[in-house]
């Protein structure tokens, strides 16, 4: 947003030069990032926060300097002359919760012209183009104190009259910009007594707007509720300077004088009458509930004690209202000023006087010490888990926590919290699934030649659960593993080779290993989102921890992957309630280990899982690993079946095994194995 110095020594006088103001203006959060110009041409490039809708004119950041340096500040008060008695112009609001407010002025016998060459200079410096002296009024007063008004023809209003509506589905409005919309039900609009003739809050209609012929003219001030201004502005793709600040919320107590200051720009350069009194509807009243200042929590919070005198003065300056309770000031009732919607809370306040007061004169300090640092159990577990993943080989990367409805339905099967007032459709819900976000990253980085990618995100997933007869939104701990390239770069050592869903079944395991558990098994029960066959569940314990896997060729598409891309997927919250393995140390063993190799033939239904399940069942204390060694298919081996060698380490850290023993074991085993079906080979 660019802004003048010089306009903005109209109001406070301000004795440091452009450089030195605008440092001063950076140092209590009205941030200037820029300068052009010199002199009077002189214009800062801001950056104002989208809370402070009240600092985005040149009288805001004046107040704002008043209060810093603790100056006057002049008041805007137009001068009018006496109006000429006249019927009121009427005015009807049919949808007061949509705009509780509505003021109107009207002038006759206006000359339109081109502005006087202040007005125009200063609005050139801004870049506004001027049209013509009536509605560069409207844009210098947006300008000068924030508020947004409009100018109609009032001859080319139907029926003398203004009515603040919804509009019909069907109705057609054709805009200042020269395009003719469509409406419906879901649009607010300012209408004469048969059309639409604004579409309210964000853009006047180009039949009723003000021409060289021009004689009479009605002055519109509103306000108007921000989030049907948002809703309007997005559905119709029409952003303006007056829905960016009715969007934000703008100064309800500010529309008569700004409908008045208007009229004495417009009068000082094209001449005419006031016709009437300003006609004033407010069909609700927006007021904001006094707030209780304790001066010793402004003194918790900064850390250092202000005087009492120091923290009203600053408020006051900025426009509350402070009303000490007790006689030392300890306690204060405080109003808030209508152009500050953004201060709810009592920290809100206290953030106003560190600002003010100066960041920087508030000395480094530490917390009281007291005793101890005591870490989270569940900060201990995100720190293991980050550390493992960065040591596999993972880049750390955060997602939006925003996707699509469709996403939100294709990736979980909750239901998601959708946005009531989305940036677009494709943030329109919160998210039930990182895995999304890592595949919008891994599609990022592939489309840019980075073929060989590695990410991790942790964050939370989000969706709304059934509670008796309402509905409560939960939020659920994550962590999505995401992989593409290749393992290993090919070299004049070694070839390339493909990641695959071992090498993430690997990394699985590892980061699993790092919690206690009873029980451990892999299942083929993923999603629909992975490849069949190329992906599985992890249980531990009875509760499914994680699911990973190849992504499901038609998911690719959607996404334009071009090679191969996998996912893990972490439920941290069942995951967590796992305590942390801690490694013990053991001696190695003194004594010699045997090792024995069992040949099966099995059928394909019979997965390693069953194998492992049954050998552990067995309990053999002694039995220090067991794991396969080869798999063979085809020749010999029927079809439908395998071959697969097992090897048996067993060892005792008390003794030498005794042949029989192992001898013994070796039989349970070989027991246990045809059990499932297995066929020893000789």
């Amino acid at each position: 947003m660019k802004l003048s110095p010089q306009w903005l020594r109209d109001f406070v006088d301000v004795k440091v030069d452009d450089r030195r103001l605008a440092e001063d203006l950076t140092s209590i959060g009205m941030a200037v990032e820029g300068t052009s110009g010199a002199g009077p041409s002189t214009v800062f490039e801001m950056e104002i926060g989208t809370n402070r809708p009240d600092a985005m004119n040149h009288y805001g950041v004046a107040r704002e300097a008043s209060a810093f340096y603790d100056l006057p500040l002049a008041k805007i008060e137009p001068k009018l002359p006496k109006p000429t008695p006249s019927a009121p112009f009427p005015i009807a609001i049919a949808e007061p919760q949509l705009c509780p407010r509505f003021t109107g002025l009207v002038l006759r016998n206006v000359t339109i012209k081109s502005s006087p060459a202040k007005i125009v200079a200063r609005l050139s410096l801004l870049e506004q183009r001027p049209i013509n002296n009536a509605v560069d009024a409207t844009n210098y007063v947006l300008w000068e104190m924030g508020k947004p008004t409009h100018v109609f023809d009032l001859d080319l209003l139907e029926g003398g009259r203004i009515v603040v509506r919804r509009a019909r589905d069907g109705e057609k409005l054709k805009t200042l910009d020269g395009v003719e919309r469509k409406l419906s039900t879901e649009d607010l609009v300012v209408a004469d007594a048969q059309k639409p003739v604004g579409l309210a809050g964000v853009m006047g209609g180009y039949d009723t707007m003000i021409t060289d012929t021009t004689k009479n003219i009605l002055i519109e001030s509103a306000w108007w509720d921000p989030v049907t201004i948002r809703k309007v502005s997005k559905r119709h793709a029409l952003h303006t300077d007056a829905s960016h600040r009715f969007e934000r919320g703008a100064d309800f107590e500010s529309t008569i004088l700004s409908c008045n200051r208007v009229a004495e720009l417009t009068l000082q350069s094209g001449g005419g009458e006031v016709v009437g009194d300003v006609v004033d509807v407010i069909a609700r009243r927006i007021d904001q509930a006094p707030i209780a200042l304790r001066l010793s929590e402004v003194h918790r919070i900064l850390g250092k004690a202000l005087d009492a005198e120091e923290v009203i003065r600053i408020l006051r300056k900025l426009g509350f209202e402070v009303t000490p309770e007790t006689r030392d000031a300890a306690e204060s009732r405080v109003l808030t000023p209508s152009w500050r919607l953004d201060v709810e809370r009592e920290i809100d306040l206290i953030e106003e006087v560190a600002r003010l007061y100066g960041y920087d004169k508030f000395p480094n300090t530490l917390p009281a010490f007291a005793g101890s640092v005591i870490e989270q159990l569940e900060a201990k577990k995100d720190r293991r888990l980050r550390s493992s993943l960065l040591a596999l080989g993972y880049s750390e990367a955060i997602s939006l926590t925003f996707i699509s409805r469709q996403e939100a339905h294709r990736f979980s099967s909750a239901q998601p919290i959708e946005i009531a007032n989305p940036l677009s459709e494709e943030a329109s819900a919160m998210r039930t699934s990182i895995v999304p976000g890592m595949l919008e990253m891994l599609a990022y980085n592939l489309n840019r030649g980075s073929n060989n990618v590695r990410l991790f995100e942790a964050g939370n997933v989000y969706d709304l659960v059934e509670a008796k007869s309402f509905k409560n939104s939960r939020e659920r701990k994550r962590a999505c593993l995401g992989a593409t390239g290749s393992v290993t770069l090919p070299s004049a050592m070694q070839s390339a080779r493909p990641y695959s869903f071992y090498d993430l079944k690997g990394d699985v395991e590892t980061l699993l290993e790092g919690f206690d558990h009873a029980s451990f098994h892999f299942d083929d029960k993923a999603d629909g989102y992975y490849h069949s066959g190329r992906s599985a569940r992890v249980v531990m314990d009875g509760s499914v921890v994680a699911q990973f896997g190849e992504i499901h060729p038609e998911v690719s598409a959607l996404w334009k992957l071009r090679q191969d891309v996998y996912i893990a997927e972490l439920y941290l919250d069942q995951l967590y309630e796992h305590a942390l393995h801690e490694p013990l140390y053991t001696a190695l063993p003194r004594y010699p280990a045997v090792e024995r190799d069992f040949s099966f033939v099995f059928s394909d239904s019979v997965i390693y899982e069953q194998i492992q399940d049954a050998i552990n069942r067995l309990a053999i204390r002694e039995l220090r690993s067991f794991m396969p060694a080869e798999i063979f298919r085809g020749e010999a081996v029927s079809p439908g079946k395998y071959s697969l060698l097992l090897r048996a380490t067993f060892q005792s850290g008390e003794r030498t095994l005794r042949e029989d023993e192992v001898a013994q074991w070796s039989e349970k085993i070989v027991r246990a194995l045809r059990g499932l079906g297995g066929v020893q080979r000789a």
